[in-house]
């Protein structure tokens, strides 16, 4: 269907079978001295020296050496308590990451020893793709491959579908997108381009992102592109609708590229598409980081310091749209997406929300799914 009201009402009995929903983020460092620790975590068997990772890492130090990401998570983890506990949804809440503390496999431990035996996962990532849902899985299969090596009882754990065009997570971004238009000068709003950016990922990775058996696989770009693409423009028909500002100029473009340079990356680069709008004589524009569910270290910085220097540098008027983060319609979405999953365990038929035209993404994912570009590893919650 294109739009729900509410899949509450076509989900009704409880999140059982689960018993917890895991909140599963990327992590970030905490203080100075986290961040060359962090980035070994990230970067572990690159064989990358110390002394490149403090040079990769000097954006964190720009913050303090405090990435945004753990404190959004926390944010987001009370939002989501507080909307269960008002909506009488008996379900713990619990968070780990990839990368730093909370760790993903100590909070499975925990969940193992409390007694919990049946766990959905909220991936803080809304898209198809290796990087934002198979590495997860593959992080989950992992902790639960050495909570079995430590005589551990069992966990099943699942993971929630990409939300990328749930209501929920589209809505508050136009909402985002309509405040950062106002807050340009009235001489340049109207006539202001949109920049839909997310995270550059290699061509290879994108082409190959989605199920097998999606038509989105088959676009350019792959599944990665085309649900982009869809929220992009499910943004601009909606800003063009609330501002009266028909044809408004919009396109997708990309940031926070960290690969070699001789391979192949999704492209353009937000700052080279600011300098494209400003040679083509662009007025303003409005950078709407849909890709990312939080402001954590890559918007702050390769949006808000970055490009925003760089707008600066050509007189280019900008201004940047909030994410979602946690946002009371993206935690009913949450909730609501809880539910949808839990029903269909039980057997249940449920109309799922989602806007567009590319529907709903699938429950589980085939072994086929956005594969690991270096070899094939174990994942968790796939057929």
């Amino acid at each position: 269907m294109s739009d729900s009201p509410s899949v509450t009402d076509h989900a009704p009995g409880g999140p059982a079978p689960y018993d917890a929903l895991l909140l599963l983020s990327f992590g970030g460092p905490e203080a100075p001295e986290d961040v060359v620790p962090f980035l070994e975590n990230v970067t572990r068997g690159r064989g990358i020296p110390k002394e490149r990772l403090a040079e990769v890492g000097k954006h964190y130090f720009l913050f303090g050496g405090v990435s945004p990401i753990n404190e959004q998570n926390r944010e987001l983890l009370a939002a989501l308590r507080k909307d269960f506990a008002e909506h009488g949804l008996d379900l713990p809440v619990h968070w780990g990451n990839r990368n730093w503390a909370p760790y993903l496999t100590d909070t499975l431990r925990e969940l193992a020893a409390e007694g919990h035996r049946r766990v959905l996962t909220l991936a803080t990532s809304a898209y198809a793709g290796y990087s934002g849902c198979r590495q997860y899985r593959e992080n989950l299969a992992d902790a639960l491959a050495t909570l079995r090596a430590e005589g551990l009882p069992e966990l099943r754990v699942d993971k929630l579908r990409h939300f990328y065009n749930h209501p929920g997570f589209v809505r508050p971004m136009i909402d985002a997108t309509l405040a950062a238009l106002a807050g340009l000068p009235a001489g340049v709003r109207d006539g202001a381009h949109l920049a839909f950016t997310t995270h550059s990922i290699p061509d290879t990775m994108a082409e190959t992102s989605g199920a097998p058996d999606d038509p989105a696989r088959g676009t350019p770009g792959g599944a990665y592109v085309a649900q982009h693409l869809e929220v992009a423009r499910l943004v601009a028909d909606a800003v063009a609708e609330a501002t009266g500002v028909a044809g408004r100029p919009w396109e997708l473009v990309f940031q926070s590229r960290s690969g070699a340079p001789h391979v192949p990356w999704l492209e353009p680069d937000i700052c080279e598409h600011l300098e494209a709008l400003h040679a083509g004589g662009a007025p303003a524009a409005v950078m709407v980081p849909i890709g990312f569910v939080s402001d954590h270290m890559e918007v702050k910085y390769d949006l808000d310091t970055e490009a925003t220097a760089k707008a600066a540098e050509l007189g280019l008027p900008v201004a940047r749209a909030a994410t979602v983060g946690a946002d009371p319609r993206f935690t009913a979405a949450v909730r609501e997406l809880v539910l949808e999953r839990a029903a269909v365990e039980r057997g249940a038929q449920v109309e799922r929300c989602a806007l567009g035209t590319l529907g709903a993404s699938h429950d589980v994912c085939a072994v086929a799914c956005c594969p690991n570009p270096r070899a094939p590893r174990p994942a968790a919650a796939q057929l």
